[in-house]
């Protein structure tokens, strides 16, 4: 079955006669206060795409991805995750049973055996699990868990796989906030294949797009199965303007650090008890999330449910006005069983 994902805000707004305008739209873990995006000028609706604009270079600089690797802009890591199963031979590909759910969907589509990592096989020592992989694929931080693999780790699986010639896939959809701990330094790496995106840090989901960062022979292969024009101009237009703003990536990062401290206070001071989270959300463990999400729908709040593990998933709120809805409808909920 085809994965559901947040923002479906047509579908709630349906279902619970609330105008489309008067929700508060919590489900993404989307940056809610995005990259100003400036008047795109004529001459790029007018003419195709064009590889030579400069973008890969600009990608390049600001993950920091070394000579030896290639860059493929992408229209949103959802692209890759698309293609890339296409690019191997039938094999077992190793994926967290907590993640974002269109990897295993994708793999799964392409014919592949499909082996769930639990957390308990990747908090011991015995690396062991590895050995029956051909790929893996790794969320990190994850989505919906914001668990954050350090890089020294995932590089050691990486080195394990690679000797019988497996890939190490890493999505870095919400890894912006803390460039640090990107893999994108060691991009070029044989069998190492990085996704970036354009649609969380930036808040410009709709504009989908993204670069994957990997070894040449991998991004030409990727490069053909996508063909020509891939990502659009106005896309690659923005994404090039966005990556250049680094004082407004500076600034973004110190505010979202305070957003999702104050989102944490906000769900703790509710009796919710937090799993886990990134700068762009905080997920918690919940009895019964679907009792808790359909009350704050009825108020026009729109939150993640995750029912296998019983989680909820919130993302930042805008501004004052609501954060302060946000606060009132879950301080007046008394059914919530943590």
């Amino acid at each position: 079955m085809q994965p559901k994902h947040g923002g479906r805000l047509n579908e709630a707004a349906q279902r619970w006669g609330i105008p489309r305008d008067q929700w508060l739209d919590l489900s993404t873990g989307i940056n809610p206060v995005g990259w100003p995006v400036p008047g795109i000028p004529a001459q790029i609706w007018q003419r195709l795409p064009e590889e030579d604009d400069g973008l890969s270079d600009i990608i390049r600089d600001v993950t920091g991805v070394p000579a030896i690797a290639d860059c493929e802009p992408v229209a949103g890591s959802q692209a890759a995750i698309m293609a890339l199963p296409r690019l191997r031979q039938r094999c077992r590909v190793g994926i967290p049973i907590i993640g974002y759910r269109e990897h295993e969907y994708s793999w799964r589509q392409a014919g592949h055996e499909i082996v769930s990592i639990t957390p308990t096989q990747t908090s011991y020592d015995d690396e062991r699990w590895l050995d029956q992989l051909d790929v893996l694929v790794w969320i990190n931080p994850n989505n919906p868990t914001g668990e954050l693999i350090p890089p020294t780790t995932l590089l050691r699986w990486h080195q394990r796989l690679q000797q019988r010639g497996g890939w190490l896939i890493v999505d870095e959809a919400f890894m912006d906030a803390t460039p640090e701990l990107s893999l994108c330094a060691q991009a070029g790496l044989p069998g190492l294949v990085i996704l970036r995106s354009l649609g969380k840090f930036y808040g410009l989901a709709g504009v989908r797009a993204g670069a994957v960062l990997t070894e040449p022979s991998i991004a030409q292969s990727l490069r053909q199965l996508l063909g020509p024009w891939s990502l659009s101009g106005p896309s690659r237009y923005v994404m090039a303007q966005a990556l250049l703003d680094t004082e407004w990536q500076e600034q973004t990062r110190i505010r979202l650090q305070r957003d999702t401290q104050r989102l944490a206070n906000i769900l703790q001071a509710a009796g919710l008890r937090l799993l886990s989270g990134t700068v762009l959300f905080q997920t918690v463990r919940i009895h019964a999330p679907t009792a808790l999400a359909e009350y704050l729908a009825a108020q026009g709040i729109l939150v993640r449910t995750f029912e296998q593990p019983g989680m909820l998933r919130f993302g930042l709120a805008a501004d004052q006005q609501q954060w302060q809805r946000l606060e009132m409808a879950l301080m007046t909920y008394t059914g919530v069983k943590t």
